[in-house]
């Protein structure tokens, strides 16, 4: 009589880790491909889902391994942009540093999935607390590349209005992990030569049916779920004109000559007087300069003060300007300056968040020990204190109340938030992207603003000394997007909101809900374990 057919050998443990981290490592190229310049936004479930199924039932610490080699191929050729004019090292210690939280999530999942098969609510809670921690710490954090960031056309990305970028990340990651959870329970039966949806010993053909695709008709559920949300544009509008005025050269050297970027910022200017005039163009309500549109000070040089209020009186309507303060002494401030016919500067915008080994050193003298290099900054730039608002009288009496966001500010959710809830009801994007080139950094950041004009429903003025610049509607689309270095100006109308989105009411509640559910299951797993011993799961693959 013929012995049973006995199953295949499994492979060797060392054998499973090289799977596991070339799954990884595929996973973290993959989620590459959902940011811009390649914006395939369906690569982020599909990355996650390749992730998920790596880290499950590994233990913490291959955990940590498999989550850092998924994180350095992600960020580091996403990040690319960052050492375009500074050298490699800048580079990959930022991408390096990113890619810890991921290790940090990686981690978590795999002791906390060590137990059983893939668990869906588990990873995305993870991996909506790991990117809240990358985005507050160290020194702020570096919020860039959160997955929301890389969902502005997809249907994934409207779901913002109602929990913002981690009620974006919690979908994703959900939505990745339970096709990891359906490819699980689908594999065995494919390994054992019959057809997927094959009945498992005991179960009725129609149960075993649901239990195999009831993950992947949530995931399509959860991947269409954004497509309900409304995104509205109505309101009374108010005429904007952007200013890309350009400069001499890309790179660090694009303020080298002095006054240059001023100059080309009024030139561009003093050509939209002339279309006003001619009446080719309305009367602008507002008229936005990018960051670092006067490369001198703006109210200590008095050549630069007199080009720019002899540009306002031409254009009879506000101008912000975007420049740098010598001030306090021995310092410098990052600031947007409110100008007005007949009045000079009436307002002003600090910087909030400078940022950390650019804009200023912090702990210089315990950096100083690992690079000198650190005294090429030699001022540090100082941090704001007030919320960003700007109030002003448009052409037909209506309240245009600009908040504020410079460079990379617009990456940080409380900064952003702060402008609504202080009554913003059109945000404003100053940034200078001279320094990154010809990268993907512009187009990353444009893609940032698009998401924050949906998460709250408000316009967007986007403008930057070299591109891409354009006007966001409320509804997340750009229009008029600008070319990188080439001087143009942007001109049209968009809606004024105050109505407050979801997301907008509820502020951070999601990531703490994310923080207080992973407390949760991390008591809960340690519950089970009266006694601390050695993970089995690091030592064996189960």
């Amino acid at each position: 009589m013929s012995s049973p057919p006995q199953p295949a050998p499994s492979a060797p443990p060392r054998s499973r880790l090289l799977v596991r981290l070339l799954a990884a490592s595929v996973a973290g190229g993959l989620l590459c491909l959902a940011f811009p310049t390649f914006d395939v936004w369906v690569a982020a479930p599909v990355s996650l889902a390749l992730l998920a199924w790596a880290l499950t039932a590994a233990g913490f610490r291959r955990g940590l391994l498999l989550g850092l080699v998924a994180g350095l191929a992600f960020f580091v050729p996403t990040l690319q942009w960052s050492g375009i004019y500074v050298g490699a090292l800048p580079w990959l210690a930022l991408s390096t540093l990113e890619a810890l939280f991921l290790a940090l999530a990686g981690g978590l999942y795999g002791w906390l999935s060590r137990r059983g098969g893939v668990r869906p609510f588990v990873f995305a809670v993870v991996w909506v607390v790991t990117e809240g921690f990358r985005g507050r710490a160290p020194y702020g954090g570096f919020p860039w590349l959160k997955l929301a960031f890389g969902q502005a056309d997809s249907p994934f990305g409207r779901l913002v209005a109602l929990g913002g970028p981690p009620l974006v990340a919690f979908v994703i990651a959900l939505t990745g992990a339970l096709l990891a959870l359906a490819a699980v329970r689908v594999w065995p039966a494919l390994r054992r030569g019959g057809r997927p949806l094959d009945r498992p010993s005991g179960r009725r053909p129609s149960r075993a049916v649901g239990s195999r695709m009831a993950p992947v008709a949530a995931a399509v559920v959860l991947s269409v779920a954004g497509l309900a949300v409304p995104l509205p544009t109505d309101g009374q509008s108010a005429q904007f004109v952007g200013v890309q005025g350009n400069v001499a050269r890309p790179g660090l050297e694009f303020n080298a000559e002095r006054r240059a970027v001023l100059d080309n910022h009024v030139a561009a200017t003093m050509g939209e007087v002339a279309r006003i005039k001619d009446g080719s163009v309305p009367v602008p309500d507002l008229v936005v300069w990018p960051e670092n549109a006067s490369d001198i000070d703006p109210l200590r040089n008095a050549d630069a003060k007199a080009l720019i209020l002899q540009t306002v009186a031409a254009l009879g309507r506000p101008l912000i300007v975007g420049g740098l303060l010598e001030e306090p002494p021995g310092e410098l401030s990052n600031v947007s300056l409110l100008f007005e016919p007949g009045r000079g500067n009436t307002e002003r915008y600090v910087k909030r968040h400078p940022v950390p080994f650019a804009e200023y050193i912090p702990n210089r003298a315990f950096w100083r020990q690992f690079s000198a290099e650190v005294d090429l900054v030699r001022s540090d730039f100082v941090a704001g204190r007030d919320v960003g608002l700007f109030d002003v009288t448009g052409t037909k009496g209506q309240s245009v109340r600009a908040g504020l966001a410079i460079c990379f500010e617009v990456a940080y959710d409380d900064i952003m938030r702060d402008t609504v809830d202080a009554g913003a009801n059109v945000l404003v994007v100053q940034t200078n992207n001279a320094t990154f080139g010809y990268t993907a950094e512009s187009p990353q950041q444009l893609a940032i603003s698009r998401v924050r004009a949906m998460e709250f429903g408000r316009s967007v003025v986007h403008v930057s000394t070299v591109g891409q610049s354009a006007l966001i509607t409320p509804d997340g689309t750009a229009h008029q997007v600008t070319s990188l270095f080439t001087q143009a100006v942007i001109s049209g109308a968009l809606p004024l909101r105050d109505q407050l989105t979801v997301a907008t009411r509820v502020g951070a509640a999601p990531e703490w809900a994310a923080l207080a559910a992973l407390v949760v299951l991390l008591g809960a797993s340690v519950a089970r374990r009266p006694r601390l011993t050695k993970d089995r799961d690091d030592d064996s693959e189960t």
